[in-house]
């Protein structure tokens, strides 16, 4: 498959400064905050992001991160990319475990 070259850099960043959150960090200056990735595509990633995090009762709080939303937070991210791919096919590639309802129904033909 062949990819067409995107040319320019302003795809890279988007400010949405009439959002009720803006900014969703603490930032000095929120003339350069990124809200183009508003969800972190690296949260999946656990401790390989790569950013500042802490986990509280076991969920991932990336509030203290501004990776996203800095000034080359794109470039960071997308470097990133291979291993959310590598996550996905490993995920894909893993059998799923029967839904509860299939091993009742086959608990009930036993029976």
């Amino acid at each position: 498959m062949k990819f067409k070259k995107i040319q320019g850099e302003k795809f890279k960043k988007f400010t949405h400064r009439e959002c009720e959150y803006f900014p969703c960090h603490q930032v000095n200056n929120s003339d350069n905050f990124n809200c183009l990735f508003c969800y972190c595509p690296l949260y999946a990633l656990g401790d390989q992001c790569g950013g500042d995090f802490s986990y509280v009762y076991d969920v991932k709080d990336c509030s203290t991160c501004i990776i996203p939303h800095s000034e080359n937070g794109h470039s960071y991210i997308t470097k990133k990319f291979h291993k959310i791919s590598e996550l996905a096919n490993k995920n894909r590639n893993q059998k799923k475990p029967e839904s509860t309802s299939a091993v009742k129904r086959a608990s009930i033909k036993i029976l």
